[in-house]
């Protein structure tokens, strides 16, 4: 059986997967801007717990670095947070939303679906249906593509079609042996049908094939569905994290 990574492993195959446009580092605190897609993306986050020195006023500073860039500040906090971050954020009232999980599995044998493909990312077939069935209008699309294309890891999107038609969608990309899942998504109207299963499986048989051992995924704490359908996979709840965003005057 194979040992599921730390956090620390999980959170920086998680950065490398899904990296943002623009990277800076302050020791080991990191600002990440994409042009707003996505929190993640466009986040500050601390990945030492003992990083705790000037905690004000780094965090000054990413808020002002983020505000340079036209993006509302957003701290992702995980159990790597120092404790001087969290009581900075405390102190000032910034408020806690998106409290979701991280979810990991040892990877193991999947069979993909019939109707299942794996495409580059910046496939029109799989943008096209992220967009439809995401709901996505054209410039919050143009920033999806701005983001996908600085991808370095190993990823693929995915999509599964039932009479030619996109019904579910999602990427994966491998990092450290590590395969992140992301952007999962299924046609509304054709819920509870096994299509967000079919395209996981999809995805997953990608991914052992290019020889990676762990899967992992975040899942926010109120999609029960979504909870459900990755336990039954064989995923398993690994720890817990917010996005803190300042108060509102």
């Amino acid at each position: 059986m194979t040992d599921l990574p730390t956090p620390e492993r999980m959170e920086r195959a998680g950065l490398e997967a899904w990296p943002g446009i623009e990277v800076e580092w302050d020791g080991n605190w990191v600002r990440r801007a994409a042009g707003g897609y996505t929190k993640r993306a466009n986040s500050l986050q601390c990945f030492d717990p003992a990083d705790s020195s000037d905690a004000e006023k780094r965090l000054a500073a990413g808020v002002d670095w983020f505000k340079a860039r036209g993006i509302a500040p957003v701290v992702r906090t995980t159990p790597l947070a120092s404790s001087s971050l969290n009581a900075a954020l405390d102190a000032q009232g910034w408020a806690e939303i998106d409290r979701s999980h991280l979810y990991a599995m040892e990877l193991r044998p999947q069979e993909p679906d019939a109707e299942g493909r794996t495409t580059d990312l910046l496939d029109p077939g799989f943008l096209a249906a992220q967009q439809s069935l995401q709901g996505h209008d054209d410039a919050l699309m143009a920033r999806m593509r701005a983001l996908l294309a600085v991808m370095a890891v190993p990823a693929v999107g995915i999509v599964v079609e039932r009479d030619g038609v996109a019904v579910a969608s999602g990427l994966m990309a491998i990092a450290d042996g590590i395969v992140i899942t992301g952007n999962v998504i299924t046609d509304r109207a054709r819920r509870r049908q096994g299509l967000g299963m079919a395209m996981m499986r999809t995805g997953l048989a990608w991914a052992k094939a290019q020889g990676a051992t762990v899967a992992a995924l975040n899942v926010q704490a109120d999609n029960a569905a979504g909870m459900a359908l990755y336990a039954s996979l064989g995923y398993r709840h690994q720890y817990d994290y917010t996005y803190r965003i300042p108060r509102q005057a």
